[in-house]
């Protein structure tokens, strides 16, 4: 018999917890008439009126006129607008703050969770973990974020969370600076199946390595070349969203973790990151790196994508390549397996599958189906539940089935450890099913983790209840490996 405790904590959506987004309302004639509005303004109302702006909302934000400014400088460059005269700092100022808007951005929910080891752990005592718990916080117009939480497992398996200090959330400097690889990058432009021409354009032009500046100049001369046809403009637009779904994100070295948000920042993540699954990587010679697979997802359309960091300050973004990535739900392995990277994901959304890899970014190979519906409480689908966990027995993958009335479990399967292809183990009967305090919520019945982790001889699994808010659970390892068979 399997006793998992469950926790009593509930991590619940805050919505006083804000970021400042760019803001624009209407199109670029009606920008324009508000600008010019300000601008007719007397300058002591402009000022009293900055002012009222300055008091009510610099409480409630980091370096709040630097954002104002930027709001301004980005709505001049949007509407193509150059002011006749000079403009005063308090001009500027209240001309961002007309282009700025609170967005509350776990307001909705606060859950799918996944969790790993802090690289930090300075200070521990003996048998206890610092943590970072990652979480997709979701606000208006359903649009998910990625926010973290510190924590403290003690040498009894008990989770303490570090609350906020306050409600100041971080938004990070963004840095398009990404070096593109191009043999890669062609590679992606194929599997979007843009314009012949505009590939060919684009292939005999660019170096083997290239930035996004080198790229921006060069789509420019593509478009002054071509028939300007609507198929090639696409073509244009579809590269440039590309380059953009690459870069690196640099948070201040003092902000806390549970302060530091990322919101979507390209056009194909406008609606969402969603469902990081973090884990903590040790490559051959020991080096340690943080990966995170995540599902970037626009209103339409979705692309697989992953991040990148070794101190949770300073984070590298970009897609994942490869015609077997089309899906949702991949989690890496923790390691290299044989020399190679391993992940997991659902192609055909239904099943678990096995790619490997030369190169993280890069699955080109055929996946191999590793795990499928057998048992009626995972007929529907099966999917992982974060990075496999390397036990003595194998690999040890938390997994979700969805059953009758839509109802998400949590069960688990072991891979070989060498082999990984080669299932060896499963439980019959689900490991967690939503009880009665977790199945109701904005989708009923579920829960869902996006990873635990092991300490000593039992997994802290951070999971979500109906994908409202979280909680914690604590599984003991070795009976679970016993009831794998």
């Amino acid at each position: 018999m399997i006793n998992i405790q469950r926790s009593n904590i509930r991590m619940t959506p805050d919505s006083k917890r804000v970021v400042a987004r760019y803001f624009v309302p209407g199109g670029k004639e009606r920008a324009v008439l508000i600008i010019n509005n300000i601008l007719e303004l007397p300058p002591e109302e402009n000022k009293r009126y900055l002012q009222h702006v300055l008091t009510r909302f610099s409480g409630r934000h980091r370096s709040i006129t630097k954002l104002l400014n930027s709001h301004c400088e980005k709505i001049f460059q949007d509407t193509e607008f150059s002011p006749a005269l000079t403009l005063s700092q308090e001009q500027k100022l209240l001309i961002g703050a007309f282009f700025t808007m609170e967005y509350s951005i776990e307001s909705a929910a606060f859950f799918n969770p996944s969790i790993v080891e802090n690289p930090d752990q300075y200070g521990v005592m003996e048998g206890e973990k610092k943590v970072i718990i990652s979480f997709r916080a979701v606000g208006e117009g359903h649009i998910s974020s990625l926010v973290f939480r510190e924590g403290i497992i003690d040498k009894n398996n008990q989770l303490t969370l570090m609350p906020p200090r306050n409600n100041i959330v971080d938004l990070p400097d963004t840095i398009q600076r990404f070096v593109y690889e191009k043999d890669k990058f062609i590679q992606k432009m194929k599997e979007m199946k843009l314009s012949e021409r505009i590939n060919s354009l684009i292939s005999d032009a660019l170096p083997e390595k290239f930035n996004y500046g080198e790229l921006r100049k060069h789509l420019e001369q593509c478009a002054a070349v071509t028939d300007n046809s609507a198929i090639d403009k696409e073509s244009i637009s579809q590269v440039m969203w590309l380059a953009k779904s690459h870069y690196e994100l640099s948070f201040s070295m003092d902000s806390p973790v549970s302060e530091r948000v990322i919101f979507p920042v390209s056009y194909r993540e406008q609606k969402g990151i969603e469902d990081v699954r973090f884990v903590r990587f040790s490559d051959n010679d020991g080096n340690i790196k943080f990966y995170g697979t995540y599902t970037a997802y626009d209103g339409t359309a979705i692309l697989p994508k992953i991040i990148e960091t070794e101190d949770f300050y300073r984070f590298a973004i970009s897609p994942l390549h490869g015609l077997t990535v089309q899906n949702k739900g991949m989690a890496l392995f923790p390691r290299l397996i044989n020399g190679r990277y391993a992940m997991l994901a659902r192609i055909d959304g239904r099943n678990n599958y096995l790619m490997m890899s030369n190169d993280i970014h890069v699955w080109p190979e055929k996946a191999v189906m590793v795990h499928s519906p057998v048992y009626p409480w995972e007929f529907i689908q099966v999917g992982n539940c974060g990075s496999p966990i390397e036990t003595r027995k194998g690999w040890l993958v938390l997994t979700h089935g969805v059953g009758p009335m839509r109802q998400y479990c949590l069960g688990a399967v072991l891979l070989d450890l060498k082999n990984p292809a080669k299932l060896i183990g499963r439980l019959k009967e689900p490991l967690m099913i939503p009880n009665e305090e977790e199945r109701e919520g904005y989708v009923p019945n579920v829960v869902y983790s996006c990873g635990g982790m092991l300490h000593g001889d039992s997994i802290v699994l951070p999971y979500a209840l109906s994908d409202y808010c979280s909680s914690f659970a604590v599984i003991p390892l070795n009976p679970l490996l016993d009831e794998l068979v």
